[in-house]
């Protein structure tokens, strides 16, 4: 994967260092937050706000904190905006294509330690999420290294392909299958129709890997790196990896082999038709 001399967005937002540190970063075992949520299918926002009330508030209010910027970040950061420049061309164009309404653009806000989001107080040990109510995506840079060192996710396009899920959240708001998955909440039906909402988001990743990958060049070890990470990431494999055996009850992202199919599928089919969105509300739940 190649991103020399390829557009950067002008809709990320570096706020790192304006919040207040918190007890746990991604950073020396944050990620393992994350990973418990989606073991045991909870709302990672929950857990890291029992963390943050430990660590002493929530962000974005706090005195402002001098960040060093290593060649590391700075080629993370680069890597960040021109993937969302990117996702922005290909939505512009695909919502074009289907008759839909422009794409509003999301923000993309990069942040260490804690801040404040429509959401809520969000803390690095999330992970990256997108929150519907203020249309951004947040990221603290040194989840990519926790990628690399505790789950063992190599190389600069299973981050793009993290970025471009989360933007895939951001076209699930914008047409209306997100709002699907909202209305489950509370019932027996949550953790399946929040398994094919995310599982939509892979796709919908895949989609814009279809569409990006001659700019990029994007060659098939990188779609071997992508489809390893959603292997890695899968609650079956993160579950057996913990705690040696597998709650399909407690999904709420999918197998590994549902995740890898599914952004296989994007990236082979480039298919953002309604027809081919609507399969992952409409395939039975079993058959994925």
């Amino acid at each position: 994967m190649q991103i020399d001399g390829l557009e950067e967005s002008d809709n990320v937002e570096d706020q790192r260092g304006r919040g207040p540190a918190v007890g746990a970063t991604v950073g020396g075992g944050g990620l393992i937050i994350l990973v418990l949520a989606l073991i045991f299918g909870v709302n990672p926002q929950q857990l890291a706000g029992l963390v943050g009330q430990k660590g002493g508030g929530g962000g974005g209010g706090g005195q402002q904190r001098e960040v060093v910027e290593t060649e590391q970040s700075s080629k993370a950061k680069k890597l960040v905006s021109v993937v969302l420049r990117d996702t922005e061309k290909v939505w512009d164009e695909q919502f074009a294509k289907q008759g839909l309404r422009s794409y509003p653009k999301p923000k993309l806000t990069i942040f260490s330690g804690s801040i404040k989001s429509a959401c809520g107080n969000a803390d690095a040990a999330m992970g990256p999420f997108y929150c519907p109510g203020d249309k951004h995506v947040y990221i603290d840079l040194d989840f990519f290294n926790e990628m690399e060192k505790q789950l063992r996710i190599p190389g600069e396009f299973p981050r793009a392909y993290v970025i471009a899920h989360e933007v895939g959240h951001h076209v699930q708001n914008l047409t209306g299958y997100s709002q699907k998955a909202d209305a489950a909440r509370g019932t027996s039906k949550e953790n399946e129709m929040s398994v094919r909402l995310e599982l939509q988001a892979d796709y919908l990743a895949g989609v814009w890997a279809f569409n990006a990958k001659d700019r990029f060049k994007i060659d098939p070890n990188d779609v071997e790196q992508a489809i390893n990470a959603a292997k890695q990431i899968g609650d079956d494999t993160l579950q057996r990896n913990a705690t040696g055996r597998v709650r399909p009850e407690k999904f709420t992202h999918g197998t590994s082999a549902q995740r890898m199919r599914w952004f296989k599928r994007g990236f082979e089919t480039g298919d953002f038709s309604k027809a081919a969105l609507d399969k992952l509300f409409t395939t039975p739940y079993t058959d994925l």
